[in-house]
């Protein structure tokens, strides 16, 4: 195994990479190793988010808007980066997606893209969400579902050959942003601080999970570089938002890490870890 290792994290849209994951990203990155960053939509129908923006201006081009915050995004963490180039579903809590989009289209299609990828990159480590999505947006489950699609057939000599030689990725991972205990943590911060907590709403009868984590990555030092690459997204975040509502240097204190679950691995890693590449070294 060579010192430089890979890891590919997969995301909905422009402006997921910056909220899930993104300081455990600049860290790698900084000791050395390779982060490709694949985005499965343009994100065309999301919604003006940041009130100090023109709306006019933002709905007249929507998908050159994100593309542009995506690269800037992209240039902050200094990752690599891949669109995979479907289109935005939408918010649908019912009924049908929009025809021809992401979540609408056949897992095939879509999945062998994110195949053909994989074997180019060869990553030993996998960054993507649970089968709920991380919340169920359409376009978060069926990200979820390519991934666990690639994770199972890009190492299949006899699958699709056409779309590169077979690579056996190592270990997957679910991001784990919000969990029980971080909020939990998080609420007695924002009391102590006199802050008005805006996940308040999470938190309430929000079942126990924080038993999914198995693996912290401490990212303290790379938090800043997370906020700057959240207010990239220009149109999705507000700079004075609740994304920013806990100031940065009591989160370094009372919550140094990013948490995921290992959901699965081909070598041996002792939980709980530290490391993405626990095993791999």
């Amino acid at each position: 195994m060579t010192n430089k290792l890979r890891i590919i994290a997969v995301h909905a849209h422009p402006d997921d990479e910056a909220s899930k994951g993104a300081a455990t990203v600049a860290k790698y990155v900084k000791q050395g190793h390779e982060v490709l960053i694949v985005t499965c939509t343009g994100g065309e129908r999301g919604d003006l988010l940041n009130p100090n923006l023109d709306k006019a201006e933002y709905e007249k081009n929507i998908a050159e808007f994100r593309k542009q915050e995506m690269a800037e995004s992209i240039k902050i963490l200094g990752a690599k980066h891949a669109w995979l180039g479907f289109e935005d579903s939408g918010w649908v809590e019912n009924g049908p997606v929009p025809k021809g989009t992401f979540a609408d289209l056949p897992i095939e299609q879509v999945g062998e893209k994110l195949i053909k990828i994989v074997r180019a990159f060869k990553p030993q480590v996998l960054l993507t969400y649970d089968e709920n999505g991380g919340y169920p947006h359409p376009d978060h489950i069926r990200t979820h579902e390519i991934s666990m699609y690639a994770w199972e057939n890009s190492r299949d000599l006899t699958f699709k050959p056409e779309l590169g030689f077979a690579w056996s990725i190592s270990k997957l991972y679910y991001h784990q942003t919000f969990h029980s205990k971080k909020l939990e943590v998080f609420d007695e911060a924002f009391t102590r601080l006199g802050i008005k907590n805006p996940y308040a709403a999470w938190f309430e009868n929000r079942p126990d999970n924080s038993h999914l984590v198995t693996t912290q990555i401490e990212c303290a030092d790379f938090f800043s570089v997370r906020s700057a690459a959240l207010k990239a997204h220009r149109s999705q975040i507000d700079p004075a938002g609740d994304w920013f509502a806990m100031p940065l240097t009591e989160e370094q204190k009372i919550w140094p890490f990013e948490d995921y679950q290992l959901a699965a691995t081909r070598v041996n890693s002792q939980l709980p870890e530290t490391d993405l590449f626990a095993g791999l070294r």
